[in-house]
């Protein structure tokens, strides 16, 4: 197994390879960030707008609010559209329903605008793996609303008050090419079939995966370790992490888990395992992991010397004790490994097994075996498989999944 650093390198250079040398900015394709206005008009489409806002105001619901940022976000929307037009460039707008794989192969660069959800949505859609294409499309994202959104995978704020700004740098070439490590999921098998997908925004089957990814013979080596004899290679790659577990929250996932290709296996009772890239690591993974001042003050109190001096001026920097923790949870977003968390993860008796099993630790790989009742593999909280009981998949990064964005200052 590779050392990290030996790793970066390694990566580092195969990124190099995969970075444009003759981007041009001709087409642009603007990816629109669904409302929650237009999302309700889409669930009750027999309504007329009048009888839709009656309909949301009986649900308690504050409409003019609803419909205020709406044409916040349609505005910027249009403004970013104008400043690519301004620069000469050809502009489609696609929302999360038309955006396929041939408008993909159309732009030049593809443009979410809205906050870190659309941002996902996008970089779903440009995986190679699901395009079928070895073309890199960058994507560049714009924040609709910075007062209201954190937007940490878009655009820095302050070019969200001058969009016109960003494309001009864009199309002078004054960036900065960013990659940005992405979870490659590989389903093991007796006969290469996979679930169908659902959609979880949709909720609705995605079959396009069913015809466009072809399973492959497993080389002998990865069959005997695994139990296995197929696999096939999801075509969706995870930007932010993966997620396995029961679907009602309140019921133990039982997993299993092989890191690293080692001989190991570690067996777990837990709420779910989240396996996160850099990029990942400023969301759920954070979430997951992070402390609060409480919980630095609760330790320090529950030492046996917790009157003394030095403890009491430690109590005093809880709150900055626990900001320098939770910002160690942080990795860089083309960081080739991966951080894997088991939440909530059972302590007694003969779990974990062994006892030397961490809650969270940096890896290659991971092989993820189910025994599970009724689970669900998650992709970037958006895709979902069903990995119930005996499903096996296999986690890893590739330099080649890897999504390419630009990044200003």
């Amino acid at each position: 197994m590779l050392k990290s650093k030996q790793l970066l390198q390694q990566f580092s250079k195969e990124y190099a390879k995969l970075t444009p040398t003759n981007f041009k900015l001709k087409r642009a394709l603007i990816v629109t960030k669904l409302s929650r206005y237009e999302f309700e008009q889409l669930r009750h489409p027999e309504l007329s707008p009048d009888q839709l806002q009656q309909k949301l105001r009986d649900r308690g619901t504050d409409v003019e609010m609803v419909l205020y940022l709406h044409k916040v976000h349609k505005d910027f929307e249009r403004r970013v559209v104008q400043s690519f037009q301004d620069v000469g460039c050809e502009v489609k707008l696609s929302s999360r329903s038309s955006l396929s794989k041939d408008v993909m192969s159309w732009a030049d660069v593809i443009v979410p605008v809205g906050g870190d959800g659309t941002f996902l949505l996008s970089a779903g859609r440009a995986s190679p793996l699901f395009a079928l294409s070895q073309q890199k499309t960058p994507i560049v994202g714009f924040n609709s609303d910075p007062l209201r959104s954190e937007g940490r995978l878009m655009l820095p704020k302050h070019y969200s008050d001058n969009p016109a700004d960003a494309v001009s740098r864009i199309k002078s070439g004054d960036f900065k090419w960013m990659h940005r490590s992405r979870v490659r999921t590989t389903m093991l098998g007796s006969n290469g079939k996979i679930p169908e997908s659902t959609d979880l925004f949709r909720h609705t089957e995605v079959k396009m995966e069913q015809v466009t990814t072809a399973p492959e013979m497993l080389d002998r080596d990865m069959a005997f370790k695994y139990k296995a004899k197929m696999k096939r290679i999801l075509p969706y790659l995870a930007l932010n992490e993966v997620f396995i577990g029961e679907h009602l929250s309140a019921r133990v996932s039982h997993l299993q888990l092989v890191l690293d290709h080692q001989e190991v296996v570690n067996k777990t009772k837990c709420s779910g395992l989240c396996v996160s890239t850099g990029t990942g690591s400023t969301s759920w993974h954070t979430s997951i992991n992070r402390i609060t001042s409480r919980d630095v003050d609760d330790l320090l109190r529950s030492l046996p010397n917790s009157g003394s001096k030095d403890v009491m001026m430690l109590r005093q920097k809880a709150e900055e004790i626990a900001q320098r923790y939770n910002q160690g949870l942080l990795f860089a977003p083309d960081d080739p490994r991966l951080c894997y968390s088991i939440r909530e993860q059972i302590c007694v008796g003969v779990w974990p097994s062994p006892k030397t099993f961490k809650e969270r630790d940096f890896v290659q790989t991971v092989f993820v075996k189910s025994h599970c009742i009724d689970a669900n593999l998650v992709i970037d909280g958006s895709i979902s498989y069903p990995f119930n009981d005996g499903a096996k998949a296999l986690l890893e990064v590739h330099p080649e999944d890897a999504l390419l964005t630009i990044a200003l200052d």
